[in-house]
């Protein structure tokens, strides 16, 4: 029988006691500890787990959506290209994490849906953050954050920045193909016929305008993956509690099927049916 292998033999480090280890630099200990489950039910570290790294996944897409909006908005498109596939990827991720959450049965969530209280995922500010910043702004869901005027103030803000969206029809006004555009970047975006004839224009010659094709491709990408996103996350509700009413007061099931008509990017979707 061989020895037993020695990492330290080919210069492995094994002394931590003065030095950053894996734990230190990812601060384990504070994110390992951050899951207390409030009842001594089975699945309710199941459900924690699953959101926790869910919030995580999206404080990384908003740093990459942030990065892509900056960079479309200074006409910087190849290192944006890049961040939206990974955000693309990110929600990806996401998805997969539905399908870890629906292996909970109606029986197992029921043993400790009543200590959630009023907590709802509906209070996410990241994921209110990730829909202000690509474009789906309604004032009206700002409300169930007041109670931390930081957060509010932080969605108020960003109803002031020009959306992804906003940012990409700045690069067809600035390639001469949608002249004195401009509108409310707070108000609800509405379907343009200007817009929808600009994009037009960029897929019946894709070759003339390559790189706001390509813009317009990963857009499509990020929102598909967003859509089956939101489709996932009706499904498992539907699956887990059917059409009771959410623990934060949404009609639950009904709700979530309203958002699957919300359109990100509309001409960007209506623009195919004239091609």
């Amino acid at each position: 029988m061989s020895d037993p292998y020695d990492p330290a033999e080919e210069g492995a480090e094994g002394d931590f006691s003065r030095r950053m280890s894996y734990g230190d630099y990812l601060k384990l200990d504070r994110v390992l500890s951050a899951q207390d489950p409030l009842s001594d039910a089975h699945d309710e570290m199941l459900f924690i787990v699953q959101h926790q790294t869910s919030e995580l996944w999206m404080k990384l897409a908003l740093h990459e959506l942030e990065a892509a909006r900056a960079a479309i908005l200074a006409g910087d498109l190849a290192p944006a290209f890049k961040m939206l596939a990974r955000v693309g990827r990110i929600f990806e991720q996401l998805n997969s994490a539905w399908d870890v959450l629906r292996t909970m049965t109606p029986s197992d969530y029921t043993r400790f849906r009543e200590a959630l209280g009023q907590s709802s995922g509906f209070q996410s500010l990241q994921y209110r953050r990730i829909e202000f910043l690509v474009g789906n702004r309604n004032p009206a869901m700002i409300r169930p954050h007041a109670h931390r005027p930081e957060d509010a103030a932080a969605l108020e803000a960003e109803c002031r920045r020009p959306s992804l969206y906003d940012a990409a029809l700045s690069r067809l006004a600035a390639a001469g193909l949608l002249e004195g555009w401009e509108r409310d970047w707070a108000a609800p975006y509405a379907p343009s016929e200007a817009v929808e004839a600009a994009w037009e224009t960029v897929y019946r010659a894709p070759e003339a305008h390559w790189r706001l094709y390509e813009l317009a491709e990963k857009l499509v990408d990020f929102e598909d993956w967003f859509r089956r996103w939101r489709f996932n996350h009706v499904t498992t509700v539907e699956r887990v509690i059917g059409f009771k009413r959410g623990t934060g007061g949404t009609s639950g099931v009904g709700y979530l099927r309203r958002m699957l008509e919300v359109v990100l990017f509309p001409e960007l979707w209506s623009v195919r049916g004239r091609l």
